[in-house]
């Protein structure tokens, strides 16, 4: 299989995740979004629309965006499960994985910001005060909504185990940092970001491990 990935990518960090903590190797080929090289032509016959990641199966099929991708190796391999057995435990596991992956992270992705800049003229400030009023929207919605009453204990979002929602939850945070967004008013977050930050499988994933990295 291949991924196609950029290494500072909320939604190919979540996917590197899913990969480590299922234990498969994938060749990885960088598409530098900068770089503009997700608009060649190339590029736009595997995936229409110029994202990453992208995964090639062996076959030749190609999956696109980040939660199907994952879907498909939970179904691939499923163990160590990322979606819980348990019906309402995996309704709330896929919604805090779809309040990140379809409320927060579209609104700071790197075309939404150029559109801002090019088409809107919006100055640095007021774009780096749209990226940090999102973030913080979103990731406070997610703090209440990982620890309300009977919620299952653990250092985890949802226990003692990760989950899809932890694999979409770092990812956030790391782009959350580089904007320099206030988390400190965020406990529960931040306590599941130290349990993860302990993972080889998240390590191995982070953005500065990988050979794109700058």
């Amino acid at each position: 299989m291949i991924l196609y990935d950029y290494f500072r990518s909320s939604a190919a960090y979540r996917v590197r995740i899913a990969l480590q903590m299922k234990g498969i190797v994938v060749e990885h080929r960088q598409v530098h979004l900068q770089r503009g090289e997700q608009s060649r032509p190339s590029y736009l016959a595997t995936n229409p629309q110029a994202l990453v990641p992208t995964l090639e199966l062996d076959d030749g099929t190609v999956l696109t965006q980040s939660l199907a991708i994952i879907e498909y190796l939970e179904a691939l391999r499923p163990e160590p499960r990322l979606i819980p057995v348990d019906p309402v435990l995996a309704a709330r596991v896929r919604a805090v994985a779809l309040a990140i992956a379809c409320d927060i992270h579209p609104l700071n992705n790197p075309r939404v910001v150029k559109y801002l800049e090019t088409e809107l003229n919006a100055p640095e400030t007021g774009v780096d005060a749209w990226r940090r009023h999102w973030l913080l929207n979103g990731l406070e919605a997610v703090e209440r909504l990982i620890a309300p009453m009977g919620s299952p204990a653990g250092p985890f979002c949802f226990g003692a185990a990760v989950t899809l929602a932890d694999v979409c939850l770092i990812p956030q945070l790391y782009s959350a940092r580089r904007f320099e967004t206030p988390l400190d008013h965020l406990p529960r977050i931040l306590a599941v970001e130290a349990a993860c930050a302990d993972l080889p499988a998240f390590r191995a994933a982070h953005p500065s491990r990988q050979a794109d990295a700058q």
